[in-house]
This record gives C-alpha cells, structure tokens and sequence, in this order.
C-alpha cells in the first residue's frame, strides 16, 4: 500500500513501528506545513513489543530521519512497520550463530533517509530489505535501485528483498500468514545474502 501513496509528489509518509515512534511522527506531523499519510499497522495495536515508555509531552521524531535500532557489522536489514521486530528476532537469533545484523527502522517512508541506509550498508557490505508491501514493484524496490545506484561497489552480495507474494491479501489468517512475509522467508533471505 505505501509503494501506491509514495508515487503522490509533495506527500510526506510515515509508518512507525512503536508507540513512541507514533507519537513523536504524529506530533511532527501536525506542526507540518506539508500534507502527512500517517499509516499504523494494525498488528501493532496492543502488541507488548510495540510498547515504550511515554516520552514527554515535548517527544518529537524528525519526519525522514530512520533509525538504527541494532548496531551490526556482518549484514544490514532495512525495514519499517510491524516489520521491524521480526527483523529483530532475526538478528537476535543469528547472533547467537556470530552473524552480527544490524536493523534499520526507516520509520518515514517519504522523505526516505537514505543516507543512513547508505552509510550502513557501506559498513556492512550486505542488505537485505524487509517489508510487508509486494515485492513485485513495492518500496523495497526502490531502496534497492537506491543502493545499487549510490553504494553498488561496497556490495559483496546483491541486495536481497524479502516482502510479500505477488497475491491479494486474504481475510482468511492462514492464507494471509503464506502471502505475508515470515520468521521462515526472513532465515532464508539473511542466508541468501550470507552465503553469496
């Protein structure tokens, strides 16, 4: 869905992926002169991970600046929404395998801070993005061609998208778990790029 607004000029889009991170934007986005798209997803609401303190009343988050919510050296995933703490529990896992993962939250989709996904990946050498939009011509594309574009000759690995199947999302939990990406499409995507 946020591949569809990102195509209207002069929209900023934000998509947080905790409560903090929601305030702060949403706050932002209020002051803003600029039209916002706020998106929340829904399998955040209520979730114990999604929880932070509240920050003061003051809290503000600088719509286009992400975040690096895991330090890592060996790989990079980008990502942003709901996505963002199963990249977490990936990075969490394959540590204990001595693959150190660093875990980028993007958190405004539109302006994108694409510098801080080029420095990483500069660091790293290895990407992988993660999102829950189709991977037939969704976002992650578009941070791809970012870092082909502006950090090609630091890749050892060709960027890797893990995302949605190319299928309308179904009601139905079970059908909507195969479309959406998973625990099982996030081990073999950081493996793809690791065994490049």
């Amino acid at each position: 869905m946020e591949s569809l607004f990102a195509h209207l000029p002069g929209y900023k889009i934000v998509m947080p992926s905790n409560s903090a991170d929601a305030k702060g934007l949403l706050k932002t986005a209020i002051r803003s002169d600029d039209p916002v798209m706020f998106l929340e997803h829904k399998a955040l609401y209520r979730q114990g991970f999604a929880r932070t303190p509240e920050p003061d009343s003051d809290y503000l988050v600088e719509i286009g600046k992400g975040r690096i919510v895991r330090e890592g050296r060996d790989m990079t995933i980008v990502t942003y929404g709901a996505m963002v703490q199963k990249a977490l529990n990936a990075s969490k896992e394959h540590a204990k395998k001595g693959v150190e993962i660093e875990v980028i939250d993007i958190r405004s989709i539109v302006p994108l801070d694409s510098q801080l996904i080029l420095e990483s990946v500069k660091k790293t050498n290895r990407v992988l993005v993660l999102h829950e939009d189709l991977e037939f011509i969704g976002f992650g594309a578009e941070i791809a061609a970012q870092i082909a574009d502006h950090a090609f000759e630091h890749l050892d690995a060709p960027v890797q998208r893990v995302a949605a199947k190319y299928a309308p999302i179904a009601f139905a939990a079970p059908m909507e778990d195969y479309i959406l990406p998973n625990e099982n499409d996030i081990r073999e995507g950081i493996r793809k790029v690791m065994e490049f």
